[in-house]
């Protein structure tokens, strides 16, 4: 399970992304959310170029996998799901878009399930159905 501490840090720092971007996004002075988006995922283009490279990874010899058309499905559904989320976050409040947005981890569960033949167990079906109330009891107002 050496996949869990990667998402430990991931769930740690993606915990200040929606506060920051509000922030950012909101108010007097506000930055618009599409520059938002611009700006913070330039600024991840960059920190993996880095990643890359000091990992001695090449991306040429990946590039005509045929594969990399998934990879390309899933940057534009990226690139829909990031704008949306910035928009969202600079007009409401993070307490109640962010757990919406969160529910895209519920709805991949399924996804896996229905489209990748993933194991579906009882307690998944639980798991998702406490997730789906917990958003609804945080979310709602």
């Amino acid at each position: 399970m050496n996949y869990l501490p990667w998402a430990v840090v991931a769930l740690v720092a993606y915990s200040f992304v929606p506060p920051l971007l509000n922030r950012a996004t909101t108010g007097a002075g506000a930055v618009p959310s599409n520059v938002a988006a611009l700006v913070s995922n330039g600024i991840l283009v960059i920190v993996t170029l880095g990643v890359i490279a000091v990992q001695g990874e090449s991306v040429v010899e990946h590039v005509r996998k045929p594969e990399m058309a998934f990879v390309a499905a899933s940057g534009l559904f990226l690139a829909v799901g990031i704008l949306s989320y910035y928009r969202a976050l600079s007009l409401g409040p993070v307490s109640v878009v962010t757990p919406v947005f969160g529910m895209f981890l519920v709805l991949a569960s399924v996804v896996g399930v229905a489209l990748l033949n993933e194991s579906l167990t009882a307690r998944k079906v639980v798991g998702i159905g406490l997730a789906v109330l917990a958003v609804v009891l945080v979310a709602g107002d």
